[in-house]
């Protein structure tokens, strides 16, 4: 919640300087099996259209008490009704818009491989979307003008810009006479925006980046040349990956925090890995100390529950075969699940929740953790209750 009153920065401060929270999670990637649970949500709350809330209640606690929330929205916004599109053009439901508000993330990165799956209209109308719901956006844009102005929000009286770039576009041209509408990444590319924003009054510049291999645990090549110079030539403060819709480490690279992916924050892809289903928000404390700012890492894992398919796990679908691990498709963190024994909403867990959400908590601090970050402090927000 922007301006909030945070997590623990204020505490590690000592009274020295100013501080804020900042959580920010991966890729937002509504898929058709999602758009169905969003429709059946909502008719079960007595209305029609598609209802979101339900899915991400789950991480509604350690979103909106950050004192900034960062979202990824890799989708193109469509209308209400629809029609939609899943890959390779995605067109997804505009509620979801709705709740990435209700949830607590002040401003969003769409700089994505999809950002123009369906051409500048489609830019239009997503960002139109956004700024409908209240929320703060950056990477693509609907003018010159609009994309030469820096996303500047106030965190409790601290000026941060968010810049956000992505890799690629999947074979879609920015158009000649267009050049505005989406952020393609490079290192000049980040130092002139970073530069922009620092003469626009930013503080404390933070990096949103589509980057890096699909399905890919271990960042690429490419990806560790690129955090390096932009840990080394620019002045950002701070780099919030995604893109590999699973998770990725962090690593501290010359003082600059770099989290390389930070998986699915919300997706539901046809063949799932298991890998895609985990995720990870992250959780940076800023500090400032003689003039300038430390920054704190924690992580929190995240599992989304996805019900089984009755054609592929024959049974499922049959009264009397028992209570299946999940009903719903549910956004959990995982730790608080398990501390509390419960879903978000009241159920308790089934055994084969309790041993999977485990597993999703391991695998994600080990990934997280696999480029030498515990010795500089990454940790998570939560341990895992015994």
């Amino acid at each position: 919640m922007l301006g909030g009153t945070g997590g623990g920065a204020a505490a590690s401060g000592g009274g020295s300087g100013r501080s804020f929270s900042v959580a920010a999670a991966g890729d937002i990637l509504i898929h058709p099996q999602l758009t169905d649970q969003a429709a059946r949500d909502a008719r079960a709350a007595g209305h029609t259209g598609y209802d979101f809330d339900r899915i991400m209640a789950g991480v509604k606690p350690v979103i909106s008490k950050a004192d900034l929330g960062i979202c990824h929205m890799e989708p193109v916004l469509g209308e209400p009704g629809g029609p939609f599109q899943t890959y390779p053009d995605f067109l997804v439901p505009p509620q979801i818009a709705k709740t990435v508000k209700n949830i607590g993330y002040d401003t969003c990165s769409t700089a994505s491989n999809h950002t123009l799956d369906h051409g500048p209209e489609g830019v239009q109308r997503t960002l139109d979307t956004l700024d409908r719901e209240g929320l703060r956006h950056t990477g693509s844009a609907r003018s010159q003008q609009e994309a030469d102005r820096p996303n500047i929000l106030d965190v409790k009286g601290v000026k941060v810009a968010q810049l956000s770039f992505a890799s690629g576009f999947n074979g879609h041209e920015v158009p000649g006479d267009k050049p505005w509408l989406a952020n393609l990444v490079s290192v000049k590319a980040v130092a002139a925006a970073e530069k922009r924003a620092r003469a626009a009054g930013a503080e404390v510049v933070i990096l949103s980046v589509h980057w890096g291999r699909e399905h890919q645990s271990d960042p690429s090549g490419p990806q560790r040349e690129l955090a390096r110079a932009i840990a080394r030539d620019t002045g950002v403060d701070l780099v919030i990956g995604h893109h590999a819709h699973v998770v990725q480490p962090m690593e501290k690279i010359d003082g600059t925090w770099v989290a390389y992916g930070l998986g699915n924050q919300l997706a539901r892809h046809d063949v799932p890995s298991g890998l895609t289903e985990e995720g990870a928000i992250g959780w940076f404390d800023f500090t400032e100390k003689s003039g300038k700012w430390e920054v704190a890492a924690r992580f929190v894992p995240t599992y989304t529950d996805i019900p089984p398919d009755p054609e592929s796990t024959p049974g499922t679908d049959l009264p009397g075969t028992g209570p299946a691990p999940a009903r719903d498709h549910r956004l959990v963190d995982v730790a608080a699940a398990l501390a509390s024994g419960t879903m978000p909403d009241g159920k308790k867990l089934l055994p084969e929740q309790r041993a999977r959400y485990r597993l999703a908590f391991e695998r994600t601090r080990g990934t997280l953790l696999n480029r030498g970050a515990a010795k500089d402090g990454l940790r998570p927000l939560r341990e895992l209750p015994d």
